[in-house]
C-alpha cells in the first residue's frame, strides 16, 4: 500500500505531556506553549483534562487554560482545542469553560481499565456512553483512546481481536475517531501491524489515530509501520512531554519534531512549520530546566547554532 500523501498530528503535549511532570506548570506558560503549538501549524492541540485535581494536580487550572486559549487574540480558528473528559461530571465542567471537542479514554486491558479507572471495560463503555449521547445532543465531538492495544503492564500481550472490539463498540457509540495507544511502548512494527489488521477489519482505517509510546525507542519505527497500513493520523508530543509510569525513567510519548522529521524526509505533508516546532520545544524545555526528549530537536538545534556560529566566524 501506497503511503498517504498527508498526515494529520495532533498535539497532546500541553494535557498528556504536561500532566506527568511534578512541578506545576503556571496557567500561563500552558496558555503561552499551546499557542505556540498552533502558530506552527499544528490543526488539534489537546488542551487540559478536566479530571479530579486530586488524582492530576497540573489539570487543576483546566477551566482557566481552555477559557484563556478560546478567548485569545492569537487563536486560531481552524485549530481544534480538545479536552479530556472521563466522565459526564468532567463533561459538564469541560462545556461551562467553552469546550468544542473532548475525548473519552478507555482501555483494552480488564486489569489495567480497573487500575486506571476503577471499572470494568463494559462499565467503562457504559460510562462514555452517557457522555456521548450529551455531547452529541450539544453537537460536541468525541474522540475515544484505547490504552494498552499491544501489550499491559499488568497482563502482558494483548488480544488484538480484543482491540477491535473495543474501538468498534466506540465508533459505534458515535465517537468520530479512535486513537490506539501503545500505552507502555512495548510495540514492535509487527506487533503493532497485527493489531492495526484486526482493528481495520471492523472500523474504517481513516476512523483510527495512532499513540505509540517510545519506552523502548520504536515509536518511529511504529509510525513508519502504521504508515504502510494507511493510517494517516498520529498524536504526538512537543519536545517528547510525558513518562511512562510503569518503566522507570523511561520516555513516553513521541516527539511531535521526530515525527514531522520522519514525514519531512518520506514527503509526506503534515502543514507544521518545522522552525516554529523547535522554538515551541525550546520554550517549554527551557520552563521545565531540561534539554529536549527529541532527538531530532537536539540535532536540528545544534546544526542551527553551528551555522550562527560560522555566520559570526564570518
Amino acid at each position: 500500500m501506497a503511503l498517504p500523501a498527508q498526515v494529520k498530528l495532533v498535539e497532546v503535549g500541553p494535557r498528556d505531556g504536561l500532566q506527568n511532570e511534578a512541578q506545576i506548570v503556571p496557567a500561563a506558560i500552558k496558555v503561552e506553549l499551546i499557542e505556540r503549538l498552533a502558530d506552527a501549524g499544528l490543526p488539534a492541540i489537546e488542551a487540559t483534562s478536566f479530571v479530579s485535581p486530586k488524582w492530576v494536580p497540573q489539570m487543576a487550572d483546566n477551566a482557566e487554560v481552555l477559557r484563556a486559549v478560546l478567548a485569545s487574540p492569537r487563536r486560531r480558528l481552524q485549530v481544534a482545542y480538545p479536552v479530556l473528559t472521563p466522565n459526564l461530571k468532567g463533561f459538564d465542567a469541560a462545556v461551562e469553560a467553552g469546550a468544542q471537542e473532548v475525548a473519552i479514554f478507555g482501555a483494552a486491558s480488564e486489569s489495567f481499565s480497573q487500575k486506571n479507572i476503577n471499572c470494568s471495560i463494559a462499565e467503562s463503555l457504559k460510562r462514555f456512553a452517557a457522555v456521548v449521547d450529551t455531547a452529541s445532543a450539544l453537537e460536541i465531538r468525541v474522540r475515544a483512546y484505547v490504552s494498552c492495544v499491544v501489550a499491559c503492564p499488568y497482563e502482558g500481550a494483548v488480544d488484538p481481536q480484543r482491540v477491535a472490539a473495543v474501538a468498534r463498540q466506540l465508533l459505534d457509540m458515535g465517537c468520530y475517531e479512535v486513537s490506539l495507544g501503545d500505552t507502555i511502548g512495548a510495540g514492535t512494527p509487527a506487533s503493532v501491524q497485527r493489531m492495526l489488521a484486526a482493528c481495520a477489519a471492523v472500523v474504517p482505517m481513516k476512523r483510527l489515530a495512532g499513540h505509540y509510546h517510545d519506552t523502548y525507542g520504536m515509536a518511529i519505527a511504529n509510525i513508519y509501520a502504521s504508515l504502510e497500513m494507511g493510517m494517516a493520523v498520529f498524536d504526538s508530543s512537543i519536545a517528547g512531554l510525558g513518562g511512562c509510569p510503569y518503566a522507570a525513567g523511561a520516555s513516553g510519548n513521541v516527539a511531535t519534531e521526530d515525527v514531522v522529521y520522519l514525514l519531512q524526509g518520506l514527503a509526506i505533508e503534515s502543514g507544521v512549520d518545522i522552525d516554529k516546532l523547535l522554538a515551541a520545544g525550546q520554550f517549554i524545555s527551557s520552563h521545565l530546566g531540561r534539554e529536549s526528549a527529541s532527538k531530532a530537536a537536539r540535532a536540528l538545534l545544534a546544526r542551527q547554532r553551528a551555522g550562527e556560529k560560522q555566520e559570526q566566524g564570518l
